[in-house]
């Protein structure tokens, strides 16, 4: 019973040793530009400071690298605040600071960092006790560091795994993996620290295999590279190796040398502000030798040492142990009652914590202590015996199927990864094919609508060519007819002045009453005479105005049919202040299409009854306004019929601003706004 509890020792040693180990507390200062995130980092590693601030130094710096940008020394620093977290046993902040890293390292595709986070996400699941998961991620780790031909690295992972398994009680697996390690390691320079964890784990494992001379071996070899410079001295590894040796003589019942070997361990220099825990456990240790060589100096004082410092640091598994010490201890001082509430304590602390190996040990105690209820013990520990066993070859064979898996996914990965690789040159000819022919496609369309552009705009040149000819014959009629009216002016309305003025000439001497009424006769045609003449000038001048410009007179021709052939009232109104020679003949052309379309789309669809037709100056541009009272229709719809979409397409062409506005039962209202200098606009739709 006392062998098996003091394997149990061990092997909680070995694992917060070698969790330790694998963070390594830097001595160093953080490289970097910010004095303050190096002050922190290192505020933070001090072990005289309580972990309340040293967990606050860790946020601070934290904060600091999460504002640096994603580089390679953002990702060092992240993982040095991933340490200082594991340091003060946060585990929920050290994973998630880990689950950062590995992003920001898969996002920049920096295997070695993610090597790294997969080994500490093992830690974390090691911590958890979640053996599987912890397994899994290590055994990623080690592939992909064989892969990198990063031997340095695949060693610790490899030991780490190694560890893991002997926790797991699967020892012959970490036998093996320890194995591979010093293969791994062999010829490799600073390679110490390694050896140093390998020889111990190696040692321990023999002791569990009841092998102590080969035990001895490797705990020696482990001694002698334990003050290496190359191990950081906070790691206290000389004491911890004291502490395994006397392990190995305590098991062995060489009592003598268990208790040197603890007094040596206990002497290292600050290893209670170090190693707490490993002072603790010494100090129970070297207890236990006593009360075993049945020396009473120091007793039962050193054992309450011992619980009372595990208690304050909440080691509930060092805890247990020194419990079940002291119960043994005043069993044999014949004290039954602490015996028994020491024990129970033990029992209950195993239970809480769900130790199958502490319950073990616990229901020992309990039926040492307790004779005549040891049947029931007995019976309890069987069955949590038994399912014990199982459950360590349960997880040798999960250990075992996680690497089988992961091999064969690697494998399958492989097969898809060249597959997908091919496809991907396959799908990229077909893309760059297809691209090809679709820009000679859309090459050939452009060119057919660039020449059906040509083409229309030639037509439009050559329609408004005639409409200009025809216009011009009707103008050149009313040339002649404004000769033929100014030739009546000249003989008709002057040869009446001519003959009033020579009637007044002849009536100047002439002072008689008959004569006055004469003169004022004559004096009265005149005016009407005058009159005549301002009226006709009025009319000229008027339809000069209304002249000036064909496209006015094209435009009222259009007016004039629309009137003439449908039922429907057109009200229109062309604003004098319209520069017509400022626009070209193009956006003529399509202002009299965008009207002629307008007037085609209300007497089809719109059944309206009055039609308004607006051409009005607004500052350097002309306005089209074209309403209806029609039935309307629903504006919103993303499909534009033909008629719209040319009159769009022809106020894009003049750099216009198109709109319609219409509601079903409430009209229509089209408006073009076009630049009449042609001023570079924005089209909305």
């Amino acid at each position: 019973m006392k062998n098996k509890h003091y394997i149990l020792l061990l092997s909680f040693l070995i694992f917060v040793f070698v969790g330790c180990n694998k963070k390594n507390i830097e001595t160093v200062p953080v490289t970097s530009s910010s004095d303050s995130l190096s002050t922190y980092f290192s505020l933070a590693n001090d072990f005289s400071l309580d972990s309340g601030k040293r967990l606050l130094f860790t946020q601070k710096a934290f904060n600091i690298v999460m504002d640096q940008e994603n580089d390679s020394l953002n990702r060092v620093n992240l993982f040095k605040v991933a340490n200082r977290y594991y340091n003060i046993n946060n585990y929920k902040e050290f994973n998630n600071t880990v689950n950062l890293v590995l992003s920001n390292s898969e996002d920049a595709q920096d295997t070695l960092n993610i090597i790294k986070a997969y080994t500490y996400l093992g830690d974390y699941y090691d911590s958890q006790s979640v053996m599987d998961s912890s397994f899994q991620f290590y055994y990623k780790a080690e592939k992909m560091a064989e892969n990198l031909g990063d031997n340095f690295s695949l060693s610790k992972i490899l030991m780490n795994k190694a560890n893991l398994q002997f926790k797991a009680g699967d020892y012959f697996g970490a036998e093996k993996s320890v194995f591979s390690v010093l293969r791994t390691i062999k010829g490799e320079k600073q390679s110490n620290n390694i050896s140093y964890d390998a020889y111990n784990l190696l040692g321990v494992i023999y002791v569990e295999f009841g092998e102590y001379e080969n035990a001895i071996t490797y705990h020696n070899k482990a001694l002698l590279i334990s003050d290496d410079k190359a191990i950081p001295e906070v790691f206290q590894s000389t004491a911890t190796s004291y502490n395994n040796i006397g392990f190995l003589y305590l098991n062995s019942k060489k009592y003598l040398l268990a208790k040197e070997y603890y007094q040596k361990g206990l002497q290292q220099k600050n290893l209670l502000i170090q190693k707490p825990h490993l002072y603790a456990m010494l100090l129970d240790n070297l207890a236990y030798s006593k009360f075993k060589l049945k020396e009473t100096e120091g007793l039962p004082k050193l054992f309450y040492q011992s619980l009372k410092l595990r208690d304050s640091l909440q080691l509930a598994d060092g805890m247990f142990i020194s419990k079940v010490h002291l119960s043994e201890y005043f069993a044999s001082k014949g004290d039954s009652i602490k015996a028994l509430q020491y024990s129970k304590e033990a029992l209950l602390l195993a239970r809480s914590t769900n130790s199958s190996r502490d319950i073990l040990l616990g229901l020992k105690n309990q039926a040492v202590i307790q004779p005549e209820n040891a049947a029931v013990y007995t019976k309890e520990y069987i069955q949590i015996n038994e399912k014990l066993q199982k459950a360590e070859r349960t997880m040798g064979d999960k250990f075992s199927r996680i690497e089988y898996e992961t091999d064969k996914i690697k494998t399958e990965n492989s097969s898809l990864e060249v597959q997908n690789r091919n496809l991907v040159y396959l799908f990229s000819a077909l893309a760059i094919l297809g691209l090809f022919l679709y820009i000679l496609k859309s090459q050939k369309t452009k060119n057919r609508e660039l020449l059906y552009k040509q083409q229309q705009q030639k037509a439009n040149e050559d329609i408004y060519n005639l409409m200009i000819s025809q216009q011009n014959t009707i103008e050149t009629s009313r040339v002649k007819e404004k000769k033929r009216v100014a030739q009546e002016l000249h003989d008709g309305v002057l040869g009446r002045m001519f003959g009033v003025r020579m009637n007044l000439d002849g009536l100047n001497g002439l002072k008689d009453e008959m004569a006055v009424n004469q003169r004022v006769n004559y004096l009265s045609e005149l005016k009407n005479i005058e009159q005549d003449i301002r009226e006709i000038s009025h009319d000229l001048n008027r339809e000069k105005s209304e002249l000036i410009n064909n496209f006015v007179a094209i435009v009222d021709n259009l007016f004039e049919e629309q009137r003439k052939t449908f039922q429907s009232k057109l009200v229109s109104t062309i604003d004098s202040r319209i520069k017509w020679e400022l626009m070209a003949n193009s956006v003529k052309i399509n202002l009299f299409r965008i009207i002629q379309e307008s007037f085609q789309n209300i007497n089809k669809y719109a059944n309206a009854d009055c039609i308004i037709v607006e051409l009005k100056r607004q500052g350097d541009d002309l306005l089209l306004v074209i309403s209806d009272n029609g039935v309307g229709f629903n504006s919103n719809l993303k499909r534009k019929g033909i008629g719209i979409q040319n009159m769009l397409s022809r106020t894009k062409e003049c750099n216009g601003i198109f709109s319609i506005k219409s509601k079903k039962g409430e009209g229509t209202v089209i408006m073009v706004t076009l630049p009449i200098e042609q001023k570079q606009l924005q089209i909305l739709i």
